[in-house]
């Protein structure tokens, strides 16, 4: 039966001294010759280290898949971070914009007199703005409340008359714009007045009068201006007179009547 050649097998010697061969001193060290197996007297080999190797490997890729879930933890942890501070810059953004779009929107209602229409309720500013109308021939003037530039908000227009529906202080003005083709220096007379059922005639509000305002036989042009505060009732009548309606000049820009309230 032949030896394995797998299995390395350590030379033993051993000392016979009562040996009788005649190449052997006394003392003489031979090799053991190696045991074979299956045969008596054999010796079994020392037993085999256990395999570290793999051992040491599987210990590594344990390590290994560890700190890959630590890395991949982190980075979800840094993403989840960087999003929530660019939400925070959105938020922070849009909040800059508002403050800074009511902060103007505050600036300008205060510079225009206007209150502000996010702290206070808006309601109908009581105005009107009459022109001039070209074909009134009668007294008192006949005003344009529709075309060109005119407005009426507020209040009425009635039959070239103002009528006053809510009880306060107005501010009432008109400007007459004369005009002639040759002067005889006869008295223009520019009235504001109004009419209540509770009065028993109208009652003068503004007066102008001119007088030797132009040159004889020349072309002239003057304005007559009336402009003041009044404490005007509910159901007043305002209107507008001249002493002579043949040269009154009715562009919108030169002749107009208005008010609005304080």
């Amino acid at each position: 039966m032949q030896q394995p050649l797998n299995y390395p097998y350590p030379q033993i010697f051993w000392v016979d001294s009562s040996a009788s061969s005649p190449w052997a001193s006394p003392g003489s060290v031979f090799p053991c010759p190696p045991s074979v197996p299956g045969r008596p007297g054999q010796r079994r080999p020392p037993p085999l280290p256990p395999p570290l190797k793999k051992r040491r490997d599987h210990n590594t890729g344990l390590c290994l898949l560890v700190m890959f879930f630590m890395v991949l933890v982190a980075l979800v942890g840094l993403g989840m971070g960087l999003f929530q501070l660019f939400h925070l810059q959105k938020e922070l953004a849009e909040l800059r914009e508002s403050t800074s779009q009511r902060h103007t929107e505050s600036s300008l209602g205060k510079q225009i007199g206007h209150p502000n229409p996010s702290s206070e309720k808006t309601e109908l500013r009581k105005a009107a703005h009459l022109t001039g109308k070209s074909n009134s021939r009668s007294i008192p003037l006949e005003w344009e409340d529709t075309y060109g530039i005119a407005l009426v908000s507020g209040v009425k227009y009635k039959k070239g008359s103002l009528v006053i529906n809510e009880t306060g202080l107005y501010f009432v003005y008109s400007k007459v714009y004369f005009r002639g083709q040759s002067c005889n220096n006869q008295p223009l007379n520019h009235k504001v007045y109004t009419r209540n059922f509770r009065y028993p005639q109208d009652l003068v509000l503004m007066e102008g009068k001119m007088m030797n305002y132009c040159t004889t036989g020349q072309m002239w042009a003057r304005s007559s201006y009336l402009g003041a505060v009044f404490n005007l009732t509910n159901a007043d009548h305002l209107y507008v007179n001249v002493s002579e309606l043949s040269l009154v000049n009715f562009e919108e820009s030169k002749t107009f009547f208005g008010l609005y309230k304080l």
